[in-house]
């Protein structure tokens, strides 16, 4: 059985979630930096376990300071949200608990996971105790320039998903 689900990819600008989508697509990171403006969807199919297969159309939206500034209708029909920061750039993790709370509030139904990027260029500590101190689960810490665990935040959904 074929099933589609709808992903999007959030956070605020320059987090690497373009980067982080290339990576799990193409396996391949580039060091320029292009803004994503508005939204660019994309797709892969995932074998599951069970047999069946996934069809993942991820949305990666422009960065916004806040989630509650993105248009609604790019997150209408979402069935799993990637929400990504920067391990070095507190700006990007500092509020984090109130755009998981929004999420909460309007898309409780929605699979979240929150990924941590860019741990290959500093320790991750420093985030890692914020958050933590904060009572944030943090899905994983990983690096879309290396690679370092973007596929497992992808196929970790996918199972989330086909459930």
């Amino acid at each position: 059985m074929k099933i589609s689900k709808k992903i999007v990819l959030l956070g605020q600008f320059g987090v690497g979630k373009s980067s982080l989508l290339r990576r799990f697509l193409e396996n391949v990171f580039e060091t320029d930096y292009k803004p994503t403006l508005g939204v660019q969807i994309k797709k892969k199919m995932l074998d599951l376990p069970s047999g069946d297969k996934l069809s993942m159309i991820i949305w990666d939206l422009e960065g916004f300071m806040a989630i509650a500034k993105a248009r609604a209708s790019y997150l209408l029909g979402s069935e799993g949200f990637i929400y990504v920061f920067d391990v070095t750039r507190p700006i990007t993790y500092e509020n984090l608990e109130q755009e998981l709370d929004f999420i909460a509030l309007k898309y409780n139904n929605v699979a979240l996971q929150v990924i941590g990027n860019k741990c290959d260029l500093e320790n991750h500590d420093i985030a890692k105790n914020h958050l933590e101190k904060k009572g944030i689960m943090v899905h994983s810490y990983v690096s879309a320039k290396t690679g370092e665990g973007v596929q497992e935040v992808f196929t970790d959904l996918a199972k989330k998903l086909s459930k």
